[in-house]
This record gives C-alpha cells, sequence and structure tokens, in this order.
C-alpha cells in the first residue's frame, strides 16, 4: 500500500509542534468550518436506548431523503439506486470491487485523490494516468488520449469533479466528452462529486448522473464529509442506476454490516441545512482562494492554477523535490515560531517523476492564515537550498 502523501508528514509536524512552533495546516482538506447545529442537534438530543444496525445499504428514510436532495439538484435518483456506504472512500473500493477484477484497468486524469493509488492498490487494480497540465488549469485533457490508453483490460474511466488535488471544475461539454467515449467502448463511468456544491465564479456543477443515456454506465460517488463539514462522520454513498452494479455493490456493504447508525441520524438531519448555510461558506471559499492565488502569484518562481471549484489548488514550487521541502519545513524553518504544512503533490500522481516540484494546498483556513501561509512559503523558498 502507498503512504498517503497528505498524512505521511504528520511525525514531522507532531515533533515540530512539541517544540513549540505553530503550524498552519495547509496539507489536509479538513474545513474549519462549522457543522451545522442541526446535524449535531440530531446525535446529542436523540434517545436511542439500542444502538443497532440498519439496514447494510443504509436507512430507507435517509436513502429517500438523499433522493429528495438530488432532485433538488436536477439529479433523478430513486433510494433503490443508493447505496450508503462508510464515507466516499468505502463508495470507491465497492466501485471497484464492484465492477473490476484482480489486472483490470481504470483510467484516471492525474493529479487525482491520492487515496485512488490506495484503492486501486487494495483492488488488484491498475491505473492508467492521462495527464491534465498546470498550463490548462487541468482542464480534461484531449479524448484521444483517453482512447490511446483503452485495452481489453479497460472497465472505467474515473474523475473527481470539482477536483481534488486541482479544484478543476470539469464543464457540461467534457462530462458529454466523456459519455461519448465509455458508450463507444462499453467502459463504466465513475464521479466522485464529494464537492458539487463548491463552484465558483457563476460556474454550476454538472453531474454524470444528469447526462442522457449513461445509466447502465454512470456511478456517483458522494460524501457529506465537505458538503457540511463532517469528515468525522464517515458517511458517503454510491449512486447508480445500473441495477447490476447496485446488486453487486449490496453484497460488499452486506459484507461490512451497516453503516454508522448515529452518523447517519446526523447526516440525515444535516439534509435539512438551510441554502443560507452554503451560501455565507461558498462566499468565504472565495475570498480565501482569492486572497490565496494573490498571494502565491506574488512569490518568484512560483506558478499556481487557479480553482473553479473545491478548496484546493496546486501550486509549481522553484524546487527539485517538494517531500524534502515540505519535511524542512516541518523540522528547519519557521518565522518568529510559525511555519507550514503542505501537501507534496508527487503522490497525486502514478506517474513516475512527474509533479515531484508541485504541493498541494488545501485554503481551509481563514484568510489572514493563508496570508501569513503564503508570507512562510515565500521567506522559505529563499532559505532553502536543494
Amino acid at each position: 500500500m502507498p503512504q498517503s502523501p497528505i498524512r505521511k508528514l504528520v511525525p514531522y509536524a507532531e515533533a515540530a509542534a512539541k517544540k513549540g512552533k505553530t503550524i498552519y495546516y495547509l496539507n489536509i482538506g479538513q474545513p474549519d468550518i462549522k457543522t451545522p447545529e442541526i446535524a449535531l442537534d440530531a446525535v446529542k438530543m436523540n434517545s436511542l436506548e439500542i444502538l443497532a444496525y440498519t439496514r447494510s445499504e443504509g436507512s430507507e428514510d435517509y436513502r429517500k431523503k438523499i433522493a429528495h436532495y438530488y432532485k433538488k439538484n436536477d439529479i433523478q435518483a430513486k433510494h433503490d439506486d443508493i447505496i450508503v456506504t462508510t464515507g466516499g472512500s468505502e463508495a470507491l473500493l465497492f466501485a471497484f470491487g464492484s465492477i473490476m477484477d484482480i489486472d483490470d484497468e481504470v483510467i484516471i486524469p492525474e493529479p487525482f485523490y491520492a487515496n485512488y493509488n490506495g484503492f486501486s492498490t487494495a483492488s488488484g487494480v491498475k491505473i492508467v494516468p492521462v495527464i491534465s497540465k498546470i498550463e490548462d488549469n487541468f482542464a480534461l485533457p484531449p479524448i484521444e488520449e483517453f482512447e490511446k490508453l483503452i485495452t481489453p483490460k479497460t472497465k472505467a474511466i474515473l474523475i473527481c469533479n470539482p477536483g481534488n488535488p486541482t479544484g478543476y471544475l470539469y464543464s457540461k461539454e467534457e462530462i458529454q466528452k466523456l459519455a461519448t467515449i465509455v458508450k463507444k467502448y462499453d467502459l463504466f463511468l465513475i464521479a466522485d462529486e464529494v464537492y458539487r456544491e463548491f463552484a465558483y465564479d457563476g460556474n454550476t456543477h454538472y453531474s454524470i448522473m444528469q447526462e442522457p443515456g449513461l445509466e447502465d454506465y454512470a456511478i456517483m460517488i458522494d460524501s457529506v464529509s465537505k458538503r457540511y463539514s463532517m469528515c468525522g462522520a464517515r458517511i458517503g454513498c454510491l449512486v447508480s442506476k445500473n441495477k447490476s452494479v447496485i446488486e453487486t455493490v449490496l453484497k460488499f456493504a452486506q459484507a461490512r454490516l451497516s453503516p454508522p447508525t448515529l452518523a447517519q441520524i446526523a447526516s440525515e438531519a444535516a439534509l435539512d441545512t438551510p441554502q443560507s448555510y452554503f451560501d455565507a461558506v461558498i462566499e468565504e471559499y472565495v475570498e480565501r482562494r482569492n486572497v490565496l492565488i494573490e498571494e502565491l502569484s506574488k512569490i518568484e518562481g512560483v506558478k499556481v492554477a487557479k480553482p473553479k471549484g473545491a478548496f484546493y489548488c496546486i501550486a509549481e514550487l522553484p524546487v527539485k523535490n517538494s517531500d524534502d521541502f515540505a519535511q524542512w519545513l516541518l523540522e528547519h524553518f519557521d518565522i518568529d515560531g510559525e511555519t507550514i504544512m503542505v501537501a507534496p503533490a508527487g503522490g497525486f500522481y502514478s506517474t513516475p517523476g512527474v509533479g515531484l516540484n508541485q504541493i498541494r494546498i488545501a485554503y481551509v483556513l481563514n484568510k489572514e492564515s493563508l496570508k501569513k501561509s503564503a508570507n512562510i512559503l515565500k521567506e522559505a523558498l529563499k532559505a532553502y537550498k536543494d
């Protein structure tokens, strides 16, 4: 199993903290936004006397409420099309296990969410990467590049929309191009859509579940983690109108018994969160993004892509190895006792040697902390020697 590029530096961060350093954590997508009170209250005020199993596919009431939420977002899905999972991560593992056998292949535009490497390893599946470039703001690579990579072993194309780690938001036209190719070659199209709400600059999210003719091909992954700032709830879901997929996923769900009961109660309540909550959160993230991109753009030798969604960006640094740089930041550098923790981006690629001079930044801190972090990065780059 590969190490997580996001979490592998934690021991160095803990050592720095023990020395009294203040660390700005830019390495992980843990929002500082408060969880909706309605979700927390649903757990605090619950009168359950037995914390029992729920159905393996998740409680029927919760799945019906999820289906209603999707309908409001122009996604037509019935509760029977939904399997509740222990986070979006389990949904992805179930998807891999359900549609692929050992040594099968999945094509993924890179850089991609680092745990896709772990999920594929755990499933005995091979990732076939197609590289998107920072110069193009990490847009969808030409569809011909996908076509070149398709073999008899190819079972699916996987995208994250909006993207982690790039923040790129795929357009309706890009989704339609992918729809055409999966239908042509009889592949599945898996879309990790956990950041659906986070679309900026007047752009709107277009789900694979909205695209006509994809009923047998589309598998959507979702989660409450980022939408409601409920990362610790560990509740996600897999959605597909392909009955064979759902029947197979359910077998995996039965093998792990059931998703967590209290977390489902919180997640069901969270679906009643008012739109004003999201409006305020989106406004805050847009401001944070703008501050971060502006400050990074001022640093000599740094190249950064502007995200259209989610709350991540990739920055290219004038260093040879961002793993060493990220560790050095924690062990040997600070300004007045303050330093930053970043995620080396090499772990978000599967092509060897690519992304070694890049980092992923999660702009989940307040604007003042982001300004301080950018200044620390600027001064660190001046002091760092490869």
